[in-house]
C-alpha cells in the first residue's frame, strides 16, 4: 500500500462515508474479525440479528405486521435459521403491489433503487443506510482479501444507468481523489476499444472492476491489436453481475496477467458472495442468509441446485426477508482452505431465464446450447434466444470463416439438444448490443 492509498483508505474514504452518515468502517472492521470466527459463533451473531430484524418488520413493516398476524408468527420466538421456512418467500411481484407498505414506518433517510429490468419491467425498491453501510464494507473486505485498497488506481467498467447518470463535478472529484476511473461497457466499437487499451496503458490500474464479458472483450482486442497488458502490475480483476465463464476467466487472466475474483450480488439481494484467493465463493454471512430451494419452494441438501433465496439482516427500513433472486446455485459442503468461517457458494449457475427447455420438456443449462456455437469458426460474437419450445434464435456476428457449412453445424447441434421439431433461425448482424443495464447475456430464455 502506498502513501496515497493509505491517505485514501485511513482518512478520505471514512470521512466520506462519514458525511454520509454510513458506518462502513466499523462495520468493515467488525467483518474482519467475525469472518474468523467459527461456524457456531457466526450461527449464533446470524440468529440473533435475525431475530432483531424480524422483530423490527412485525413492528414497524405495514406488510410483515399483517403476515405476521394472519400466520401467527412471532418473531420473538425465532431461535434456528430454520424458523425462517414458515414465512413466504418475497417476490418481484410482492414488491411492486406493496411498494409502500414494505417500508418501515420510521424509517429515514431512504434512497430510491432500482433493478435494470433486463429480462422484464425494472424492479424499484429502497435502501436505508444501514444497508448501504453493510454491503460497502462487505465489498471492502472482499476487495483487501487480495491486497488491493479503496485509493489504489482503478478501472471500473460499467454500464448501469445509475452510474453513468451521475457523473456530476462530486462524482468526478471523488473518483479522482480515490483514483477510480469509469470506462462505458454500453461503448465497446472498435474506436472505442483501442481507446480504452490505450487508457488502462497508461493508467496502470492496480485493480479492474467490471462484467466478465465486457473486461473479457477489452482483454481480447488488446490481444489481437498486440498491446500487451500484462505487465502493468495489475494484481486482480473483479467481476460481476453476470455469469463468468471459464474462457472469459482464462482470457482475462491471459490478457491482463491477474487473477480473476468473481462476486456475486445485486442493488436488490446486495453483496451475497465473493471468491477469496484461495477460490472460495464466501457468502457475506454477518449480513446475508442464503437459502437454497427446489421448484416447490422446499429446501434442497447441501451440494444440490436450486434457486438462490436470501434474507438481508441489515434492512430493517425495508425488509428483504427471503427473497427470491431468479439465480440458480449450489451451497457448499465444505470449507474454504483459506480458514474463514463463511460458508461458501460452491456454484452460481445463472438465473433461471439462462436454463432452457428442449421440445420434449427437458430442462438443460444454455451451456449446452453454447457449446455448440462458441468454438465454431467464424463467430466473433453470439447471442441465443429461446422465444419457445419450438422456436430459437440465434444472432451472430461473423468474420470470413463464416460458411454455410459452418451454419449448417450449428442448426444440427442445436436441434439434436432441443429437438429435431425446433425450428433455428440464424440471423447475422453487424454488432450484438448489450442489455439496457449494459450487461451481455449469451442465452436468454423465455419458456422457463
Amino acid at each position: 500500500m502506498d502513501l496515497y492509498t493509505k491517505l485514501v483508505a485511513n482518512l478520505l474514504f471514512p470521512l466520506h462515508e462519514r458525511l454520509k452518515h454510513h458506518t462502513t468502517v466499523a462495520v468493515r472492521r467488525e467483518m474482519e474479525q467475525s469472518q474468523w470466527w467459527s461456524r457456531e459463533r457466526l450461527e449464533a451473531l446470524r440468529i440473533e440479528r435475525l431475530r432483531a430484524l424480524l422483530m423490527r418488520a412485525g413492528a414497524r413493516v405495514p406488510y410483515y405486521r399483517k403476515l405476521f398476524q394472519e400466520l401467527g408468527f412471532e418473531p420473538q420466538a425465532v431461535n434456528s435459521l430454520r424458523d425462517l421456512r414458515r414465512l413466504p418467500v418475497l417476490t418481484k411481484e410482492i414488491i411492486r403491489a406493496h411498494s409502500e407498505a414494505l417500508k418501515a414506518d420510521d424509517a429515514v433517510g431512504l434512497a430510491r433503487f432500482n433493478t435494470g429490468g433486463s429480462s422484464g419491467e425494472p424492479l424499484v425498491f429502497q435502501i436505508g443506510r444501514e444497508r448501504v453501510s453493510h454491503d460497502v464494507a462487505a465489498k471492502w473486505r472482499a476487495t483487501r482479501w487480495w491486497g488491493v485498497d479503496i485509493g489504489d488506481r482503478e478501472i471500473v467498467v460499467w454500464g448501469s444507468p445509475v452510474e453513468l447518470g451521475s457523473q456530476d463535478r462530486v462524482r468526478e472529484l471523488r473518483d479522482r481523489l480515490f483514483r477510480s476511473r469509469l470506462i462505458p461497457a454500453f461503448e465497446m466499437s472498435e474506436a472505442n476499444l483501442d481507446r480504452f487499451v490505450e487508457e488502462i496503458r497508461r493508467f496502470r490500474p492496480a485493480m479492474l472492476f467490471g462484467y466478465p464479458s465486457s473486461l473479457s472483450r477489452i482483454g481480447e482486442h488488446a490481444l489481437a491489436r498486440g498491446v500487451d497488458l500484462s505487465r502493468l502490475g495489475i494484481r486482480v480483476a473483479f467481476v460481476t453481475s453476470e455469469r463468468l465463464y471459464d474462457e472469459q476467466r482464462a482470457l482475462i487472466e491471459r490478457a491482463f496477467g491477474c487473477p480473476v475474483a468473481n462476486g456475486y450480488g445485486g442493488r436488490d439481494a446486495g453483496f451475497i458472495a465473493h471468491a477469496c484467493p484461495q477460490g472460495g465463493m464466501h457468502i457475506t454471512a454477518e449480513d446475508i442468509i442464503v437459502e437454497i430451494l427446489d421448484d416447490d419452494q422446499n429446501p434442497v441438501a447441501d451440494g444440490e441446485s436450486g434457486e438462490i433465496v436470501v434474507t438481508h439482516l441489515a434492512t430493517g427500513d425495508y425488509p428483504f426477508i427471503r427473497y427470491r433472486t431468479g439465480d440458480i446455485g449450489v451451497l457448499g459442503q465444505q470449507s474454504c482452505a483459506c480458514g474463514r468461517g463463511l460458508p461458501v457458494l460452491e456454484k452460481i449457475e445463472g438465473r433461471s431465464t439462462d436454463f432452457v427447455v428442449a421440445a420434449d420438456g427437458t430442462v438443460m443449462h444454455g451451456l449446452a446450447l453454447i457449446y455448440v456455437v462458441r468454438d465454431e469458426p467464424g463467430i466473433r460474437r453470439f447471442k441465443i434466444v429461446q422465444e419457445s419450445r419450438q422456436r430459437t434464435l440465434v444472432y451472430l456476428e461473423v468474420d470470413e470463416r463464416y460458411t454455410e457449412a459452418t451454419q449448417q453445424r450449428i442448426v444440427a447441434g442445436l436441434k439434436q439438444r432441443l429437438g429435431d421439431e425446433v425450428e433455428i433461425v440464424i440471423e447475422r448482424v453487424d454488432e450484438i448490443p448489450p442489455e439496457r443495464s449494459g450487461k451481455f447475456r449469451y442465452i436468454v430464455s423465455h419458456v422457463v
